[in-house]
């Protein structure tokens, strides 16, 4: 099956940056949509990022407007969520999750249109 596996969460300051990884395996990256999901305590998972099967389409939540960058290396095998301007807020589990496979090629901020998921790392955004 599917293998997804999140890396780069930690402790930073507000106004800190971090860059997640998302290393797959067990299939081919460009053959998926990846998404970038975060749940804070008390809250709902909710879309961060996505970055469709081709590259060619990426999607970014209302929340994180011009600070959060999704990008991808197929040599790697491998998805990244570059976030700068770190706030409080952004405190979460950072999730990655590959679509589900009847519409694979597509982006979606909907955590049940993905099939495959990660464990999650923590983000912690604090002084």
């Amino acid at each position: 099956q599917l293998q997804l596996v999140e890396s780069g969460g930690g402790l930073v300051q507000p106004g800190g940056s971090l860059r997640l990884s998302c290393a797959a395996s067990r299939f081919t990256l460009g053959n998926y949509a990846v998404g970038w999901f975060r749940q804070a305590p008390g809250k709902e998972r909710e879309g961060v990022s996505c970055i469709s099967s081709s590259g060619a389409s990426t999607n970014y939540a209302d929340s994180v407007p011009g600070r959060f960058t999704i990008s991808r290396d197929l040599a790697k095998n491998t998805v990244y969520l570059q976030m700068n301007s770190l706030k409080p807020e952004d405190t979460a589990i950072y999730y990655c999750a590959a679509r589900l496979p009847s519409r694979r090629n597509f982006c979606s901020g909907v955590p049940q249109d993905f099939a495959f998921w990660g464990q999650g790392t923590q983000v912690t955004v604090s002084s």
